[in-house]
């Protein structure tokens, strides 16, 4: 599978991003999609996750005001971002991957696209 990244930018706080993934390869082997960050100097973390039947999950720092979905049809996840901060300046991943009992296992990871939000 692999994972092509697009949609970052340049924003002034308060505006907003989307940001889009397109899967191409074996899909069917995708149990989730989904997008992590990484800023300067801190650890990749989970963003917002979606499953094949369509279960939601975000980080804390961002319910309520990013909404992530997928087109199918597509095979594309979408991650919309609206009232950004400052520190949601990162390196944004595409990840796709499989879901074991409860766990999310990455499999594949698409190339980072650069999100920065000025104050």
């Amino acid at each position: 599978v692999q994972l092509q990244a697009s949609g970052g930018g340049l924003v002034q706080a308060g505006g907003s991003l989307r940001l889009s993934c397109v899967a191409s390869g074996r899909a069917v082997s995708i149990g989730f999609m989904g997008w992590h960050r990484q800023a300067p100097g801190k650890q990749r973390e989970l963003v917002a996750a979606i499953t094949s039947g369509d279960t939601t999950n975000y980080a804390d720092s961002v319910k309520g005001r990013f909404t992530i979905s997928r087109d199918n049809a597509k095979n594309t996840v979408y991650l919309q971002m609206n009232s950004l901060k400052p520190e949601d300046t990162a390196v944004y991943y595409c990840s796709a991957g499989r879901i074991i009992v409860t766990t999310r296992i990455t499999d594949y990871w698409g190339k980072g696209t650069q999100v920065t939000v000025s104050s």
